[in-house]
């Protein structure tokens, strides 16, 4: 009996088949493919007149009993005798028509019966055999004779069409093979169940196949076979079954590349393999996969921001207890620094403006550095700030309105030389104190701080603006920060000569950090309440300036850069662009710092 089953595949298949794809075998029997059948002779009879009453007895008694040709008694042996011996007798004509259709109604019978029983066409071929000598122009042995060709040739195409199959040539693309052979037999017997188990094999090959693919990631190709297969046997589930299948180990496929891309990013130095991942993420899913477009979010940011995202906030733990200042992550990007040709009240230090770009972000601190933060490091590290080791700094004067030397006054001093609340941006420490801040902040966490680029803190403090004022060319909307405005008014009741028409912020001096509202970056007071040191020597101008962000410095420079409005600064002074050379040891109320990170 024919059987299906899967072998490993040999070689590669003439039409495509994928080297390692297991398809299925069908073994061919030699009963199945009818070995020759021998011409029938027909076994003597002895007919007598004493016999033949009965002989025809016997005869009819075989007809009833559907004893034809084979066995000992057979009714067509007889009539052949008995005809022989007495051709004129019309008695035996009925008898022989009688079992020449039980004949040929085995015969149709054993061809009706070859889908559930193979062997039974070596049985129709068998009275096929008797009937070419009992009555080989009789027009019913004629029309039998003329089906069993048709069964034969379709057998004939299935055998074929199985070893079609077992050779991988399924003839997907319509050019022979298996799946030709199988339709020509159902075209030559519709119904053929032998050709219709070759259909099914043959589709259970191509979806062999498209699995094959999947296997390796071509679910493209894998695609292309079921498109293939649902040809096959169009109306069957089991090409959408298979379809579903492949479409679940895909998502599996997707989820896994996305999560070995996402591990990879924790490793060092695993960005690379993260790219891999994803390129084979991207052969695979579909247009606008959300693990791919996850993915390729990930490695964006751990190219440009490492394990942090764009506006987190976070603190560092320090070693002595305690957390570090509160940090923002600022985006990477570009911008144009400094002052166009046509600014208003810009100067020619604030030029040429050139485009730069930060290709990684960094973290910088949410506020200017307070004092509260300040004195923990002084505590911690013994650090003599420039003021105290002086004994002075400048203040405000309210008498004469005017910034005066005040002996006394150091960073534990508010912008009028009282005592300042741990909450103020801590004034009065020079550039060196900052650095040292910023070095201890270093030790304590083992992340690296300092004190900013003069490009990253026009970079902050723009937040993605280009106009000459960070929040545009006017004057600023309420509580955008701590400027000097023309409302405002001195505890004895002075007026500020340059300030921003109609504008109130509430406060004369350096307000407590983080009072306003914070820039797009989530930044607060980059603009205002006090100016702050940033780790660049102070240049006439960009000219020769570098061009990736980093501080200008050269060694034993003793003029520092100042950027940023303050409490003090006239309108001119609070310009994006604006920019101030100061002698690094320079303490007073106008001037602080803050701190970045980098990620």
């Amino acid at each position: 009996m024919a059987a299906c089953k899967r072998e490993p595949a040999v070689g590669t298949a003439a039409d495509g088949a994928a080297d390692g794809a297991r398809l299925p075998q069908v073994t061919i029997s030699a009963d199945q493919a009818v070995s020759p059948v021998p011409a029938w002779r027909a076994p003597a009879v002895e007919v007598t007149d004493a016999n033949t009453a009965q002989l025809k007895r016997q005869a009819a008694a075989a007809v009833e009993a559907g004893k034809l040709f084979g066995e000992p008694g057979a009714a067509l042996p007889i009539y052949l005798a008995l005809r022989a011996h007495a051709p004129e007798d019309p008695s035996l004509a009925e008898g022989f028509a009688a079992a020449l259709r039980g004949l040929l109604a085995q015969g149709e019978a054993a061809l009706a019966a070859i889908d559930d029983d193979p062997l039974s066409l070596r049985r129709a071929h068998e009275v096929a055999a008797v009937a070419r000598v009992v009555a080989t122009d009789d027009e019913a042995v004629v029309e039998y004779l003329d089906r069993l060709e048709i069964v034969d040739q379709a057998q004939r195409a299935n055998r074929l069409g199985e070893a079609e199959l077992n050779a991988g040539r399924i003839g997907e693309a319509g050019k022979g093979g298996a799946l030709a052979r199988f339709r020509e037999a159902l075209r030559l017997r519709p119904g053929d169940a032998r050709a219709n188990q070759g259909l099914a094999a043959a589709e259970s090959a191509l979806i062999r196949r498209a699995e094959v693919a999947a296997g390796k990631d071509d679910f493209a190709g894998a695609q292309r076979w079921l498109a293939s297969a649902d040809k096959v046997r169009p109306g069957i589930d089991t090409v959408a079954y298979a379809r579903a299948r492949i479409a679940r180990q895909r998502t599996a496929r997707i989820g896994d590349l996305r999560d070995l891309g996402i591990a990879a990013l924790m490793r060092a130095n695993g960005i690379d393999d993260a790219r891999q991942h994803l390129a084979g993420l991207l052969r695979i899913a579909p247009s606008g996969d959300p693990a791919a477009a996850e993915l390729r979010e990930r490695i964006d940011l751990a190219v440009h921001y490492g394990l942090f995202r764009p506006g987190q906030v976070f603190t560092d733990g320090l070693v002595g207890g305690g957390r570090g200042p509160q940090m923002v992550v600022v985006p990477h990007g570009a911008f144009r620094m400094g002052a166009p040709a046509d600014e208003p009240d810009a100067t020619d230090a604030e030029r040429p403006a050139r485009n730069l770009r930060f290709d990684r972000g960094f973290a910088m601190s949410r506020t200017e550095v307070t004092v509260d933060q300040f004195r923990r490091f002084v505590t911690a590290s013994g650090h003599c700030p420039r003021a105290t080791r002086r004994g002075y700094s400048t203040a405000y004067d309210e008498r004469s309105g005017n910034l005066v030397r005040r002996s006394g006054v150091d960073w534990r001093s508010d912008y009028a030389g009282n005592p300042a609340g741990d909450d103020q941006p801590v004034v009065h420490v020079s550039a060196k104190d900052a650095t040292a801040y910023a070095e201890w902040l270093s030790k304590q966490t083992g992340q690296r701080y300092r004190v900013p680029s003069e490009a990253e803190f026009e970079y902050a403090l723009r937040a993605g603006t280009a106009s000459r004022f960070p929040w545009g060319d006017g004057g600023p909307p309420p509580r955008a920060g701590n400027f000097t405005g023309a409302r405002e008014k001195s505890p004895s009741g002075r007026n500020w000569r340059n300030a921003f028409a109609g504008y109130d912020d509430g406060a004369w001096g350096p307000a407590a950090v983080g009072a306003y509202q914070p820039n797009r970056y989530g930044l607060h007071d980059l603009a205002g309440n006090v100016s702050e040191w940033v780790a660049d020597c102070w240049h006439d101008g960009y000219r020769r300036a570098p061009d990736d962000g980093e501080a200008w410095v050269n060694p034993g420079c003793r003029t520092r850069v100042v950027r940023g409005g303050s409490w003090a600064s006239s309108p001119a002074q609070t310009r994006s662009a604006w920019r101030l050379g100061s002698d690094a040891d320079t303490t007073n109320s106008r001037v602080g710092f803050r701190v970045v990170r980098d990620i």
